[in-house]
């Protein structure tokens, strides 16, 4: 079993970014998905969830509005839309799957940044 994040990158104060997650040696669409977060020193925190079929979602506060949880399964994929993006979105960012234990991908670096 294996998530592969990308789309990460530098972006200006403002601007969008679109992440994508691949999933592999498991059956997806099964599986509530996140995405979560982590800074250096601190904590990872989750920013968005999904259930296996996306009939529900949730945001963190810091987010709402802003970002956008979606998961196509047909193509075993997960995506964060993100919008409006500030310097403390500035993070390295994780899809999880919640199989078993839990799998985790590598991350992607987002840098919010003029």
């Amino acid at each position: 079993a294996r998530l592969v994040e990308s789309g990460g990158g530098l972006v200006q104060p403002g601007g969008s970014l679109r992440l994508s997650c691949a999933a592999s040696g498991f059956d997806f669409g099964r599986y509530a998905t996140s995405w979560y977060r982590q800074v250096p020193g601190k904590e990872r925190e989750r920013v968005a969830a999904i259930t296996s079929i996306g009939d529900s979602i949730d945001y963190a506060d810091s987010v709402k509005g802003r970002f956008t949880i979606s998961r196509d399964n047909y193509k075993n994929e997960l995506y964060l839309s993100m919008n409006a993006l500030k310097p403390e979105d500035t993070a390295v960012y994780y899809c999880f799957a919640l199989v078993g234990s839990g799998i985790w991908g590598q991350g992607t670096p987002v840098t919010v940044s003029s």
